[in-house]
């Protein structure tokens, strides 16, 4: 599989929105949201885009305290953490009024319930004007609207879509170093509009053709490769031993 960034129109709109926080007239805040169900590629547009901007880029974890929030984002910042909550705090507005950097916070949905660490964050944009920009699922739009304080500081909002058929072709393109019918297309268009899912049914069946000699992925061979999003398990037919009549060696 050829190791390309494909610009989906999620991702597009995450540039064009990211570019709109950076030219934001003057008194607009600078906070901004993206949200949608897993699986359609947020964490894997988002970190591309903070590697190629020097962004910072904090991932939530279960139970994570305002404290270890500002701890993580001190040491992103390339310091080492005072011992006091007040001087970490200072600390990380100091760096960041010396030298501003944009701030993206993943998996935000894990801090909702958390009034404080939601409000660190709103503290830091005040204090220091920085951009920061929340990644959550689905839910985290709504979540976020209870905290009206930080709510009211986010200026742009975007929701990652599911693919449609061009999309799905535009990411079999991009991405599959042997060429899929359109059928093969179609099925997959069926069975999953998820760039996780998506990416894996590609290296699944290019392995398959690989091994087989074959020149081109049809419908049969995504058939049984196909992995069961909702078990998170292997298809069985990668057991040699699974099905009678299998058409394909196993890998």
């Amino acid at each position: 599989m050829k190791k390309v960034f494909v610009k989906t129109n999620n991702v597009k709109r995450f540039i064009t929105m990211m570019n709109n926080l950076q030219r934001r007239a003057e008194g607009v805040p600078g906070m901004g949201l993206v949200y949608g169900e897993p699986g359609l590629g947020k964490t894997f547009a988002i970190t591309w885009w903070a590697i190629q901007n020097n962004a910072v880029y904090l991932r939530c974890a279960n139970n994570m305290s305002s404290r270890w929030l500002l701890e993580e984002l001190v040491e992103e910042l390339g310091e080492i953490p005072y011992t006091k909550f007040s001087d970490i705090f200072n600390q990380a507005v100091s760096q960041l009024i010396k030298q501003p950097r944009i701030i993206i916070v993943d998996e935000v949905d894990y801090i909702t319930i958390d009034s404080k660490a939601v409000e660190t964050l709103r503290d830091i944009h005040d204090k220091t004007d920085c951009i920061i920009v929340l990644i959550g699922m689905s839910s985290a739009n709504r979540r976020l609207m209870r905290h009206k304080h930080l709510y009211d500081r986010i200026s742009e909002i975007q929701k990652f879509e599911t693919f449609t058929k061009s999309e799905i072709s535009q990411i079999i393109n991009e991405l599959s170093e042997i060429d899929m019918t359109d059928c093969a297309r179609n099925f997959i268009y069926s069975k999953t509009k998820r760039f996780r899912q998506i990416v894996k049914l590609i290296n699944r069946a290019e392995q398959v053709a690989k091994a087989n000699g074959l020149s081109s992925i049809d419908e049969i061979i995504l058939k049984e490769v196909t992995v069961d999003d909702e078990s998170n398990q292997n298809d069985e037919l990668s057991n040699p031993n699974s099905k009678d009549g299998q058409r394909f060696e196993p890998i």
